[in-house]
């Protein structure tokens, strides 16, 4: 059946006002970055007390020099910049996030193809013998039939509902969800690798601090043996030093177990086989560098796990409208032609044309509830969304404090440690020189050399707990990553 002129222009009409009336209709609610309760500042930022004369922090202003994307240089650690630098390239677990990003970002695209129309081809060639027993006298089959066609469809969804835009939202948040999980992944082991090398150096510290200790123990049993042999000393007393020394090169051996495991895992976070990688020992040099915090508020931004866990929720919320739209009507326009012909010569002849043309409107009439079981979930699954992205904010919160007060607490620390380690190597001059006088025995020295290597020691642990605090407020304070970094659009 041929359209008329008139028909035509009706029909024409009627479909372009769908198409303009569509466009202005949406089932998805509007969205708003969930209200989250941030304070004016944070608890340890505040002016001390009275009575707590702690550290104050000031807050970051524009021009401060804070960590931004290399944080780990405010560290002034070549060989840790060298180490970091590596795990963008090689990490494993940081290529098999950015692969997952490069898929959802895949997927943006094949969302968003459903709002143009699909148009297929589907050229053929049969040669078809048709059964003789058919022919009755009238009508003559003939034996064999030859067919070459050349079809071709289109089919479009008017998008009445914003079904098909929503799926572009939500496609679009995810997407932009997956980046934000790449740069949580990155600082992750970017993190991870800066804790592991100031462990390891700390263990090169501790190992050099008792390998002084041995050197001292190893004179000590010398000029006791001596004085054993004058006469002046005793047995015993050769015992102990004798004793402590071995226990001491004990102690010392036993941190290669511990410095070889960090410098495994520090391989394995750089992309590389533990077998034949190594780092020469060095000194615990580094101290916690001022870091400008910022208000409380800063985080929403600064955070990628806060910013993928905001745009998980803006997904959820695309959903609802899909769900939504189930109980409408969906509008497909379908078009078919193209050539068929029963003689290759012919076959694109103008007489061989063929089409088709007609709208296609398709609904759920009943379904026993099951929309309705849809579009609640997708709203349940919203307030999920909504509840974790609320309950990272929070712990966000809580790292940043966390971190504040252990490096408040920490700074004080390691001032009495420093007090105690001079302490005890003036208690250990006064031992050795009433011990050469006779007044002693040899037993004080021994104890006030125990409690030396033990300040010393506790004197490196703290300064280890402070590079790792340190760490790790530069990661709860989001490393220098904002999003704006996020590489997909997230507006709808």
């Amino acid at each position: 059946m041929m359209l008329t002129s008139s028909s035509s222009r009706l029909t024409a009409s009627l479909l372009t006002a769908l198409l303009l009336g569509a466009s202005g209709c949406s089932l998805t609610p509007h969205y708003d970055r969930p209200a989250v309760d941030t304070p004016a500042q944070f608890r340890e930022t505040a002016a001390p007390s009275a009575g707590d004369p702690g550290v104050t922090w000031n807050p970051a202003q524009p021009g401060d020099a804070a960590a931004r994307g290399h944080w780990w240089e405010i560290y002034g650690d070549s060989q840790l910049n060298t180490l970091e630098e590596q795990v963008d390239v090689s990490n494993q677990t940081i290529l098999a996030a950015e692969a997952n990003f490069r898929s959802a970002r895949a997927a943006v695209l094949s969302a968003r193809s459903s709002l143009f129309p699909s148009v297929t081809a589907n050229p053929s060639y049969t040669r078809t013998r048709a059964s003789q027993t058919l022919a009755t006298s009238s009508t003559t089959i003939p034996s064999v039939i030859n067919e070459f066609a050349l079809p071709f469809d289109a089919n479009y969804e008017v998008d009445l509902w914003g079904r098909v835009r929503a799926g572009v939202v939500a496609a679009k948040a995810g997407a932009a969800a997956s980046a934000a999980d790449l740069a949580t992944a990155r600082l992750s082991t970017e993190a991870e690798l800066a804790q592991d090398y100031f462990q390891l150096r700390a263990l090169d510290a501790e190992r050099q601090i008792l390998d002084d200790t041995v050197q001292s123990y190893r004179e000590s049993l010398k000029e006791t043996t001596t004085l054993y042999h004058t006469g002046i000393d005793s047995e015993e007393d050769v015992a102990r030093a004798e004793t402590q020394l071995n226990t001491a090169v004990v102690q010392a051996t036993d941190f290669d177990v511990a410095r070889a495991a960090f410098e495994h895992a520090i391989a394995v976070l750089t992309g590389k086989a533990p077998t034949g990688f190594s780092l020469a020992h060095g000194p615990l040099t580094a101290r916690p560098p001022a870091v400008p915090v910022g208000v409380p508020s800063n985080l929403l931004e600064r955070r990628p796990d806060i910013a993928a866990a905001e745009r998980r929720t803006a997904a959820a919320n695309a959903q609802i409208g899909i769900a939504r739209s189930a109980y409408f009507p969906q509008l497909t326009l379908t078009a078919a032609g193209g050539w068929e012909a029963g003689k290759f010569s012919r076959w694109l002849e103008w007489p061989s044309r063929f089409w088709t043309l007609g709208p296609e409107l398709a609904g759920t009439i009943l379904d026993f509830g099951a929309r309705r079981a849809q579009t609640e979930q997708a709203r349940a699954q919203f307030d999920e969304a909504t509840a974790n992205y609320r309950q990272t904010v929070l712990t966000a919160f809580q790292s940043v404090e966390d971190n504040l007060a252990a490096l408040r607490v920490l700074a004080d620390e390691s001032k009495q440690q420093r007090t105690a380690v001079d302490s005890s190597r003036h208690l250990l001059d006064l031992a050795n020189t009433r011990f050469k006088l006779g007044i002693d025995s040899y037993l004080n020295v021994i104890i006030a050399q125990t409690t030396l290597l033990s300040n010393r020691e506790a004197e490196v642990q703290i300064q280890l707990r402070q590079m790792q605090a340190s760490i790790s407020l530069v990661k709860a304070l989001g490393g220098g990553w904002s999003t704006a970094q996020l590489d997909v659009a997230v507006s709808p």
